[in-house]
């Protein structure tokens, strides 16, 4: 049966649960390791392939779902060459609270029995995570149990939840130290080999909050419009105060029109000189994102790009760098 490895809550209690479906699954799937010996690691965006792939160093082989900008998590179909990736795999990353909807077709279809790590359940604000303490063991434990895959157990998508989780270092963080737990119960004897990267790779995440707080220090407040959700874990770790409407992103990140009167509103506080930075997602729009875009450029407003997916030729680390560093350089306009 395939583990879901759950983060720990208010009393540092783990659980693991299996889907649903798979009674029908045989131990020939979700291998372990690939031929070479290596950790076979499927995730289901470039973004969790690049940090399986800084902790998991030369023993993992990563293989990740969605690889290009042109991809939209939310709409991709997968394919049959999807399933026989997920099969094969000794453990999965995705994101959850529906944003990759498609892994779960994909888990379900493959029948692996690989682990499973859902990254929304690393956050502190997904509901049943309030109890997340600082410092809490993100180890998973196996159950003995086989659990139904039940509705609502942070797989759809969570109404008010900010799913892109990767955004927030804190996160990223718990979700390091559970990748490396893991991998270290598969390949035991690499597992020494894992914590060194896990540390050595959360010690680049403390850099990236060093130059959040050095915006902090600086801009601490100032106001800030997105025309999605995608970027605010990391706007709010830069102290800075998200501004934008929320019917605005909210009808953006779900593919509808924005109601006219949201549209005004957006386009007043535009004009109003409150505004700093805008930050825009070049892998969703329409015609009102294009409108307050222009707005803000002819108003002076600094408009920045911030994607779900890996720019060519960047890492996890090397991206979320460019980004702050954006945002400052924004802010210092």
């Amino acid at each position: 049966m395939t583990r879901r490895l759950l983060a720990p809550v208010a009393l540092g209690a783990v659980s693991v649960l299996a889907l649903a479906g798979c009674a029908g699954a045989t131990t020939s799937t979700g291998s372990t390791a690939d031929s070479g010996g290596k950790v076979t690691v499927v995730a289901s965006t470039d973004v969790y392939g690049s940090i399986a792939e800084a902790v998991g160093g030369d023993f993992v082989d990563v293989q990740s779902i969605i690889t290009s900008p042109s991809q939209d998590p939310h709409e991709y179909e997968a394919s049959a060459q999807d399933q026989l990736t997920l099969k094969n795999a000794g453990l999965v990353i995705e994101n959850g609270a529906g944003y990759d909807a498609f892994m779960e077709s994909l888990i379900e279809a493959s029948g692996t029995t690989a682990p499973v790590l859902t990254a929304v359940e690393y956050n502190h604000d997904y509901p049943g995570a309030e109890g997340h303490d600082d410092g809490a063991s993100a180890e998973p434990s196996a159950s003995a149990d086989d659990h139904a895959h039940d509705e609502g157990d942070g797989h759809a998508h969570i109404e008010g939840f900010n799913e892109h989780v990767w955004y927030d270092p804190h996160t990223v963080e718990d979700l390091t130290a559970a990748l490396a737990d893991e991998l270290g119960r598969l390949a035991p004897d690499h597992a020494a080999d894992f914590t060194a990267n896990a540390d050595a790779f959360t010690q680049q995440i403390a850099g990236l909050e060093d130059s959040l707080a050095q915006i902090e220090s600086k801009d601490a407040g100032a106001k800030v419009f997105v025309t999605e959700p995608v970027p605010v874990y990391l706007t709010t770790a830069a102290g800075l105060d998200n501004a934008t409407p929320n019917e605005f992103s909210e009808a953006v990140e779900e593919g509808q029109d924005v109601p006219p009167a949201t549209l005004l509103e957006s386009l007043q506080l535009l004009d109003s000189g409150q505004i700093r930075v805008m930050i825009v997602n070049p892998q969703t729009g329409g015609a009102e994102v294009t409108q307050v875009e222009d707005e803000a450029k002819a108003k002076g407003i600094p408009v920045i790009e911030f994607t779900e997916t890996l720019p060519d030729g960047q890492t996890y680390i090397s991206w979320m760098q460019s980004n702050i560093t954006a945002l400052s350089d924004a802010l210092a306009a």
